[in-house]
């Protein structure tokens, strides 16, 4: 749908001359009088004397973008070639997924799925507990286990519950967890599951997280949680400063390699191999939806605590089991994964390039190998809109709103992968240039 709202058309913005934070505000002004997004999306609240549902027929947020034509969720993709999907008969440069290793089609893993479908059919229809664990299930587990050189692994029906179960079965009533800010959202539910104790450091803080340990060094229980690279910021987790501080204060360490393994690392072992830390890391969290193309999640550690988590885990026990299409094309990923670094080095390349063109335009991004690259636009409905005409432009670009980040700090969120071809980075670049300039978010 096109924005039905469009003031950059209007003469007074395409004075080059104009001041960028003038042009930009008064954008951001003529958004706001038909989209209230504090109010219609943060403030919703429950009116006295209509009930529970009454928190949600007073949410307006939805309708107002909508309206507005800025809305950017549930877009239906009609076809996928790996860097460019079809989205309403259109086809668009997709720079909103995490196929960093462009292995969602690779005939291998599509080869795999389907022979596990005819053999074992579209579901376990059971729990891994009880009747769903098949052999894929435990050939899988090996083969991780195997190639991040650790003890044991369960694998589990999604990310989200890995983290999830696995935090939420670990935390005891006497127990204490300390996460960082901007951990993903699985491991806050995990803490907020857990009868323990949780508390957050400010992002990559070690001097904040070693306020904590001393604070509560009286605790025998402690955990320390983090994601390797973090799914917004694309920072990545100051691993070294955290072993030492587990170490100094006799905490365990659990990490989620979400967006690290594939991404970084010896043949895209994850940030823990990058740092030469598997051996200290204890709990290692993954996820199958990312650089493998799939669904799924795992958690590594040694045999005794995995032992434990398998017999303990509600996310774990009162789940249906991974299906056998996605375990067979995950084991099959793993294998290309490993077997084939270039990916991983044209996937180094692609990021790179995009930085460096970013950074010479004048947007402020993060200097390091992850193929996460945030564009900090600040007010919600100005990135919306940015957001909007980016697709029109024929970029698909994700978009981060409070409370996903910090209220004013939204965000278009891009990137990229090995299947992105030079020419479709260079019309990202050209797009992000010609409408950042004419909503005054970069310099001319």
């Amino acid at each position: 749908m096109k924005p039905s709202y469009l003031p950059v058309n209007k003469e007074s913005f395409d004075d080059t001359n104009s001041n960028l934070n003038s042009k930009k505000n008064k954008i951001i002004s003529l958004l706001k009088e038909n989209f209230d997004f504090e109010n219609s999306h943060l403030r919703t609240s429950t009116k006295k004397g209509e009930g529970i549902l009454s928190k949600c027929n007073n949410y307006e947020a939805p309708d107002q973008a909508k309206k507005l034509g800025i809305y950017p969720y549930f877009r239906e993709i009609e076809s996928n070639n790996g860097s460019q999907v079809v989205i309403g008969g259109k086809k668009v440069i997709t720079v909103s997924t995490n196929n960093y290793l462009g292995i969602t089609k690779d005939p291998r893993v599509l080869e795999a799925g389907k022979n596990a479908l005819q053999q074992f059919g579209s579901g376990c229809t059971g729990s891994r507990f009880l009747n769903g664990t098949l052999s894929l299930h435990k050939t899988l587990e090996h083969e991780i286990s195997s190639a991040l050189n650790r003890e044991d692994t369960i694998v589990m029906s999604t990310g989200f519950q890995a983290n999830q179960g696995t935090i939420a079965c670990l935390l005891g009533r006497k127990d204490i967890a300390f996460s960082d800010r901007e951990n993903h959202a699985s491991i806050y539910e995990g803490c907020a599951v857990a009868p323990g104790k949780t508390v957050r450091y400010r992002h990559n803080d070690m001097d904040h997280l070693e306020y904590y340990l001393k604070k509560y060094s009286d605790v025998e229980g402690k955990l320390i949680i983090t994601d390797s690279i973090f799914s917004m910021s694309g920072d990545i987790a100051n691993l070294p400063g955290i072993v030492k501080l587990a170490k100094d204060y006799g905490a365990t360490v659990l990490v989620d390699e979400a967006h690290g393994l594939g991404v970084i690392g010896e043949c895209g072992r994850g940030v823990t191999n990058y740092f030469n830390l598997e051996k200290e890391i204890d709990i290692y969290v993954g996820t199958f939806s990312k650089s493998l193309g799939s669904i799924g999640g795992f958690v590594s550690a040694n045999a005794k605590v995995t032992e434990y988590i398998r017999h303990k885990a509600s996310a774990f026990i009162f789940t249906a089991a991974l299906p056998p299409a996605s375990v067979a094309g995950v084991t099959a990923a793993l294998d290309v994964m490993l077997s084939e670094p270039e990916r991983l080095k044209k996937l180094h390349d692609n990021t790179a390039y995009i930085k460096k063109g970013f950074f010479d335009m004048g947007f402020q991004i993060n200097n390091n190998q992850v193929p996460i690259v945030p564009i900090k636009i600040g007010d919600e409905a100005l990135t919306l809109y940015l957001n909007q005409l980016l697709f029109d432009d024929g970029i698909f670009a994700g978009v981060a709103v409070s409370p996903v980040v910090p209220s004013f700090n939204a965000m278009i969120r891009t990137s990229y992968t090995c299947a992105h071809k030079k020419e479709e980075l260079d019309q990202v670049l050209t797009s992000f240039k010609k409408l950042g300039r004419k909503l005054g978010i970069i310099p001319q």
